[in-house]
């Protein structure tokens, strides 16, 4: 049954061996503009390529501020503190997700509160986020608490499954009414739109991630987004380990994070975002000609960018009929080289995380069962080779 879709993959790719989940393709100026940071000296977290990719990403997203980290993780851990997440408190979030996410709140000694997903977005359902509130939540002198476990709710951590947006109209509208910061997980989702805004500008702040394995990479590397100057500043700062400039003296006000991007990874990103724009065409190709496929058969549904987006499809994904059927196709495809992987193991069925305070989480245990990931790789020969 499954021997025309591995067929199909082959074919698209046009190879025999082995193909990845998703691998980075380098088409572009990357080694003119890597050389030329290793010719200037500045190789560290000082150089003009930090200064460029900071601006380009922020023009490309159009937002106000971009500040170029190591990673998304360590964006994700900074960003929740600049919205006020301290020791103790809660952040709403889903068990569908990378471990990142949720290890960031506990970064910052606060506690996951898992709320389920929807079917069609695969991200944080705001259904269920409204629900939540609605039944523990109480509003008391500083801030919302959750009446069942004494804590403070601090933050709402949505985050784009995939690169499918999440409705941020209606967690935004969530996160006003109850004075509670919507932070954006955009680690997989740059490029990706809701309603014609780019994801990661449409919260509080925006995270995104640069890994190897992004749409878009600068080896290791991540970015916090805002139209915040004053979050942005405070950004900057506080992962340049709180150093008050100057021109000879080490002087720190506070607590700080060695996290700023070097020179020579934001060299590499402003090369592969050149790419971006060409790397979403193919990317949107490939979805295209998986749905055809898709739907000319009955054992599984393809994942499609919800209504009203437009997904930057990092990772194409189905949904099989169920988990005995989904396990089948992952041994069969990875015994024939065909690179595929199941959803992530939920967070709260990780050790760590067994007794963290949960709602119901049927759509989530739902789709965990069922879905797999294909390859997803930008194809080699088409729009973004060297011309």
């Amino acid at each position: 049954m499954f021997d025309d879709f591995i067929t199909f993959v082959r074919q698209w790719y046009g190879t025999d061996d082995a193909i990845s989940l998703h691998e980075p393709r380098f088409t572009g100026r990357e080694r003119e503009y890597v050389l030329d940071a290793i010719d200037s000296t500045f190789v560290s977290s000082v150089g003009a390529y930090v200064d460029r990719f900071e601006q380009e990403l922020a023009a490309y997203l159009g937002a106000r501020r971009a500040v170029a980290v190591v990673n998304g993780t360590s964006a994700l851990q900074v960003a929740l503190q600049l919205a006020g997440v301290e020791s103790g408190d809660e952040v709403l979030m889903q068990p569908l997700t990378f471990i990142a996410t949720a290890n960031a709140v506990v970064y910052n000694g606060a506690h996951p509160v898992f709320l389920d997903v929807e079917r069609e977005t695969l991200g944080l359902n705001p259904d269920a986020v409204g629900a939540f509130l609605e039944k523990h939540a109480e509003k008391r002198k500083g801030g919302v608490f959750n009446r069942t476990t004494g804590r403070r709710i601090a933050a709402v951590l949505p985050m784009h499954t995939f690169g499918h947006p999440c409705r941020m109209d209606e967690l935004v509208e969530i996160g006003n009414e109850y004075g509670i910061s919507v932070i954006e997980d955009a680690a997989e989702a740059l490029g990706s739109q809701y309603k014609g805004h780019h994801t990661g500008t449409l919260g509080t702040m925006g995270v995104l991630s640069f890994n190897g394995n992004k749409i878009m990479t600068s080896g290791g590397g991540g970015a916090i987004v805002t139209n915040d100057e004053k979050l942005a500043d405070r950004a900057k700062h506080l992962t340049t380990t709180a150093k008050i400039p100057h021109r000879w003296e080490f002087a720190h006000d506070e607590v700080g994070y060695n996290f700023r991007m070097p020179n020579l990874n934001a060299a590499l990103a402003c090369a592969q975002l050149e790419k971006v724009p060409d790397f979403l065409q193919e990317k949107r190709s490939l979805a295209a000609a998986y749905k055809s496929f898709f739907d000319a058969v009955d054992w599984a549904d393809f994942v499609e960018e919800p209504a009203g987006c437009n997904s930057n499809y990092w990772l194409n994904a189905v949904v099989l009929r169920d988990s005995a059927l989904r396990d089948e196709l992952l041994a069969k495809t990875n015994d024939a080289g065909v690179l595929t992987r199941p959803a992530w193991r939920l967070m709260h069925q990780l050790d760590m995380f067994r007794d963290a305070f949960c709602g119901p989480l049927e759509n989530a245990e739902w789709l965990a069962e069922r879905i797999i990931n294909m390859p997803s790789s930008v194809k080699l020969g088409g729009s973004t080779d060297e011309k």
